[in-house]
């Protein structure tokens, strides 16, 4: 019988990319599939209101509905650690764990994973997000020694709008930065429509494109025992292994 390989993702309620694209990526692997659980996000910005919605208990609540689906590995499919201080995201993933008996990650402990693994220690940083959030992020990342070289920000709040980016777009995002000439280039957002550009501004650039819905994927296989080397044509992250 074929072992199949469940995961989960704890998805932002206005989030319209993460999940199709989710299931392109898996879609050559038919012993792997996604499993999506949403909790309410509708503004990305530094307001009281908007950071509440990253309180721990919607997200538990979430991650143990997932867990009825039996999956391997639940992550949080979503960028907020950016803002909020990456200890936010271990301290959920260390409470689902408690909650559910099931390992976790995040988009953004497996992005920050992928870079240290590759040594980057500069980036090139796409979103969609405001002064001040973006601000935030890259304040973040100085802090573990990772210096933002280049980025660009499109100055949106609204979570939804984040997916009306086209790829085309994305790809002359990722263009700019890679002109500062980084060690990797990030697409920091998982309502943006990155990941299919990633193996071709690879080849343009020779830069790596890590993009964090692909992170969210990278993350769960590995901690699934499943191998993420097995997607293909989306860049050079699922071919990087510890």
């Amino acid at each position: 019988m074929m072992r199949r390989t469940r995961i989960g993702m704890l998805t932002p309620s206005s989030n319209t990319v993460l999940e199709p694209m989710t299931a392109a990526m898996l879609s050559a692997l038919p012993d792997v599939t996604a499993h999506f659980g949403r909790f309410r996000v509708v503004e990305i910005s530094l307001r009281e209101a908007a950071l509440g919605q990253f309180e721990m208990e919607p997200m538990l609540a979430a991650a143990e509905l997932l867990a009825d689906a039996h999956v391997g590995s639940i992550a949080w499919n979503g960028t907020s650690a950016g803002w909020l201080g990456f200890e936010r995201d271990r301290a959920l993933c260390a409470a689902i764990e408690a909650r559910t008996g099931i390992e976790a990650t995040s988009a953004i402990l497996a992005l920050n994973e992928i870079l240290a693994l590759t040594g980057a220690k500069t980036i090139g940083l796409v979103s969609p997000y405001i002064d001040e959030v973006q601000d935030r992020i890259i304040a973040n990342y100085a802090k573990i020694g990772i210096a933002c070289v280049a980025d660009r920000r499109l100055g949106i709040s609204e979570n939804y709008a984040f997916a009306n980016s086209t790829e085309a777009e994305v790809a002359d995002l990722c263009r700019d930065v890679a002109t500062a000439g980084p060690d990797a280039i990030v697409i920091y957002c998982t309502n943006m429509r990155g990941a299919p550009i990633a193996e071709t501004i690879e080849a343009e650039t020779g830069i790596p494109v890590y993009d964090t819905v692909a992170t969210s994927i990278w993350g769960t296989m590995r901690q699934c025992g499943a191998d993420p080397a097995r997607i293909e044509g989306w860049g050079r992250l699922f071919r990087t292994v510890s």
